[in-house]
């Protein structure tokens, strides 16, 4: 029996478009402390390793500073090992961050690159088998590949055909000495197929080269020759197929609105006979999305409760599709409400393709302007041209005059 931590989809240095100064410092930090946080897992659950299925960083051109506090990180827990595979994110191309001279002369002895094809044994009778992506366009199923390299006892590194260009080592993994294991790995050997990118069931273009195959995953299975297959590349945790041993473990932070049970690692007990797979949250960030429907100052009303409904605001990023009709003093209120909002939450998003939100002055909005002459005749003038956006203008204009005379502002 083994037990270890699935995990993929770091990402290190990430960036949203969204996320603006503090912000995006405080999201980068956080997918460093998720590594801090997956080393307590481990350790927690009697894990002497991890297997990182891909995407390790957001690309080969990351910042130096990330890479060496990821290395911190995982160094800071030298009883659990980190087997990092190259995905497509950050292939083994002639620009990899895995041969770096940052990474390179800052590895800990318990960082290892799963740099080729060739089963590394990582505990008595277990085996790994990593699919490196040697670039961005491998043109093949590199799983799929792999499980046949390594059945026939030939691993390929990473100069192989579909070539990375770096030199190849007959013995070592980037660190490590290779299990030397015959084809199988023998009867007792339990292996572990590390992978990266989207399977042909899930995929809408699964006729692409790279696509996984499951019905060949699922045969190396059931022939056992594989016993459980660790991927990356699909952000939500899925367990693939019938056969309860092929999973993606989703990444460790949100990084989109649309993932399923985001923010998770996953703690795997094997053996030749059984799996059982948990997966634990990881991650503090929150990515929500909701439809609001706005008719009255109620609603409004209505929506402040659900702003303050979220437990760790600094945290979250929010994006909504407001939709109904307002009226100019309403729709004051809800950009105020909104702005106020923005300064606590790490980002709010206006959901413009499924906004559909109408401001319509009413009466009660003319009489609070409570405009005469030349400013009234203006008011007329962009109510009967239907100037919307004017008129808010001028209402906010109006509301702002009013308030520095009252003294509210200085």
């Amino acid at each position: 029996m083994v037990r270890f931590i699935h995990t993929a989809d770091w990402q290190l240095g990430m960036t949203r478009h969204f996320l603006q100064g503090e912000a995006q410092a405080r999201f980068t930090q956080a997918r460093i402390e998720a590594i801090d946080e997956i080393g307590r897992l481990a350790l927690a659950n009697g894990c002497s390793f991890v297997v990182v299925g891909g995407d390790v960083f957001e690309s080969n051109h990351v910042e130096r500073r990330v890479v060496l506090r990821a290395l911190d990180a995982m160094g800071s827990t030298p009883d659990v090992t980190y087997y990092l595979l190259p995905g497509n994110h950050d292939p083994l191309d002639a620009s990899s961050v895995f041969t770096s001279s940052a990474f390179l002369s800052h590895r800990p002895d318990n960082v290892i690159v799963l740099d080729s094809t060739e089963p590394v044994e990582v505990a008595p009778g277990v085996e790994l088998v990593g699919a490196p992506w040697p670039n961005k366009r491998p043109g093949c199923d590199l799983v799929s590949a792999a499980i046949r390299s390594a059945d026939t006892g030939c691993g390929e590194t990473g100069s192989g055909e579909t070539g990375s260009g770096f030199p190849a080592s007959s013995d070592t993994v980037s660190g490590v000495e290779s299990s030397g294991n015959p084809p199988h790995g023998g009867a007792a050997t339990l292996r572990i197929v590390v992978g990266h990118g989207a399977i042909d069931y899930l995929c809408p273009e699964h006729d692409a080269p790279e696509v996984l195959r499951l019905a060949d995953l699922e045969e190396a299975v059931t022939a056992g020759s594989v016993h459980y297959v660790a991927l990356g590349d699909r952000h939500s945790v899925t367990s693939v197929g019938s056969t309860g041993r092929i999973w993606y473990s989703g990444a460790p932070e949100p990084t989109d609105f649309d993932e399923v049970e985001p923010a998770r690692a996953l703690v795997v007990e094997l053996t030749s006979d059984s799996v059982d797979v948990e997966a634990h949250r990881i991650g503090r960030w929150t990515f929500a999305r909701s439809t609001i429907e706005l008719s009255a100052a109620e609603d409004i009303s209505a929506l402040g409760e659900y702003l303050e409904s979220f437990p760790d605001k600094q945290r979250t990023i929010l994006k909504l599709a407001l939709v109904g009709q307002l009226s100019l003093g309403d729709n004051a209120a809800l950009e105020e409400l909104l702005a106020l909002a923005g300064e606590r939450f790490a980002a709010i998003q206006l959901w413009d393709l499924e906004s559909d939100l109408v401001v319509v002055p009413d009466e009660e909005d003319f009489e609070t302007l409570g405009l005469s002459g030349f400013a009234e005749d203006a008011l007329n003038d962009l109510r009967s041209l239907g100037a919307g956006e004017a008129m808010r203008l001028l209402y906010r204009l109006n509301s702002s005059s009013d308030l520095e005379t009252n003294g509210v502002r200085s």
